[in-house]
């Protein structure tokens, strides 16, 4: 099989459970955010090969993938996306962001007014991807708003998503972090 369907020459996408839809509307933006946001994280992962803090990316960049599969879908498809179990985003997974918040604050991490980017490569990734991820959110917002989304922890995820990547590129520019 080949990834060449020409399916999208015009202008359209497919959405799960054989949905089209613009290439330009509000769910495919946010959607391609997001897939944006993995691919960042997993530039800033390879920055930061057998530290802690690759194995915590990789964790995220598989909620990223459940977040692409709740975008994908339209909100009178949103029974079959139950049925079929595929992974959403849960109140767990932002609570174990809220953890990791708290255990690097609660670690020493030191800051004084707006950082800098650009300390270190490794930090200056994390500052890049955090701000891929605000774009990410502002989007994920926009289908909120308009009713594209339901009973979703999308936003709440991503806003705290964005505050642990700004509190790792702190860590990060002060003490890179352990090797596994």
């Amino acid at each position: 099989m080949s990834i060449t369907t020409k399916t999208g020459d015009d202008g359209e996408t497919g959405l799960l459970f054989s949905r089209r839809t613009g290439k330009d509307s509000p769910r495919i933006a946010a959607c391609g955010d997001v897939d944006e946001l993995n691919a960042a994280i997993g530039l800033t992962k390879a920055h930061l090969q057998n530290t802690e803090f690759a194995e915590k990316l990789t964790t995220i960049q598989q909620a990223l993938i459940a977040l692409m599969g709740e975008l994908a879908t339209l909100p009178e498809d949103a029974g079959q996306y139950a049925k079929a179990q595929f992974n959403k985003l849960t109140a767990a997974d932002t609570a174990k962001l809220d953890e990791l918040i708290s255990n690097l604050e609660g670690g020493g991490l030191s800051f004084k007014g707006w950082a800098l980017p650009g300390e270190s490569v490794p930090s200056a990734h994390l500052d890049f991807t955090r701000t891929v991820c605000r774009r990410a959110e502002r989007r994920v917002v926009t289908v909120l708003r308009i009713g594209g989304l339901a009973d979703s922890q999308a936003v709440v995820y991503l806003n705290r998503l964005s505050d642990l990547l700004w509190l790792m590129a702190r860590a990060v520019a002060q003490t890179p972090p352990t090797n596994n």
